[in-house]
C-alpha cells in the first residue's frame, strides 16, 4: 500500500524516532511504513492521520 507518511513527516518535522514515541510504535516499525514493507495496524493508522490532520484515505492508498 502507498503511503504520504514520510512526506507529511518531513513537513511536521519530526524524525521517525519523534514520530514514533508520539504514535507508540518503533522508530523500525517507521521506517518500515516509509518504505512501503509494513502496513501499519488500524489503530496505528488513525493515530498517524489525527497526528498529520488528515483523513485515513488521504494517508495511505490502496492500489489494487
Amino acid at each position: 500500500m502507498k503511503n504520504r507518511v514520510k512526506e507529511l513527516r518531513k513537513n511536521q518535522k519530526l524524525t521517525q524516532e519523534e514520530l514514533a514515541e508520539l504514535i507508540g510504535v518503533s522508530r523500525q516499525a517507521i521506517n518500515a511504513i516509509e518504505k512501503e514493507k509494513f502496513d501499519p495496524s488500524l489503530p496505528t493508522a488513525f493515530k498517524m492521520a489525527s497526528l498529520f490532520k488528515t483523513t485515513i484515505e488521504d494517508l495511505f492508498i490502496f492500489n489494487k
